[in-house]
């Protein structure tokens, strides 16, 4: 048996592609679509074997499906009708004549979280539309981070009809540790009965 010496090809291939840069660059492009394409290949057949089984699987749960729903039919559950719906987003409107109340619970909580809250700005709307009254509250504050984003959200527990629509924040200086925030608060309110 003759053996192959590969020492003299290497040599010719290596003189080839030093003369020739682009000739390498060739090379390597093919070479890595090869590679590229061989990857995807074995990419694919994996993907295969997996729906092959789920394929199987589910099959196996349609055939032990008509067996298990003999024993327990399903009864499924009625869609809410949309006059339910809107009944349930009513009741769930605070009463207009209290909003100042609830204002006053912001301030009570804005002092629990340990932040100064000095003043607010107030304004009142209605949507003629969705029949709703709108209380929008804009409060500065000034304490720690954390204090403000634990006042923001106790409110939010304590008043379920608000959202929080707009959050800013500002410092005086990187090493200051006291917070400037405004946060604008609107209540969803609806007129008593």
């Amino acid at each position: 048996m003759k053996q192959l010496a590969f020492g003299p090809l290497a040599l010719r291939l290596q003189l080839a592609l030093r003369a020739n840069p682009l000739l390498a660059g060739g090379g390597l492009a093919v070479l890595a679509c090869a590679a590229g394409l061989a990857w995807t290949l074995h990419a694919n057949v994996e993907l295969d074997a997996e729906r092959n089984a789920l394929l199987a699987a589910r099959a196996a749960r349609q055939a032990a499906a008509p067996s298990a729903a003999a024993a327990t039919p399903a009864v499924p559950a009625a869609p809410a009708p949309s006059a339910d719906n809107l009944d349930a987003f009513y009741t769930a409107l605070g009463p207009r004549r209290y909003a100042e109340q609830q204002v006053k619970n912001l301030f009570t909580l804005a002092a629990k979280s340990g932040l100064s809250l000095s003043q607010g700005e107030y304004k009142t709307g209605y949507d003629r539309n969705a029949r709703v009254s709108t209380y929008q509250v804009n409060l500065p504050v000034k304490g720690s981070y954390g204090a403000i984003w634990q006042f923001a959200f106790g409110a939010l527990r304590a008043i379920p009809f608000a959202s929080l629509d707009d959050v800013s924040f500002r410092r005086d200086s990187i090493g200051d540790p006291a917070v400037e925030a405004r946060l604008r608060l609107t209540f969803y309110l609806k007129d008593a009965p």
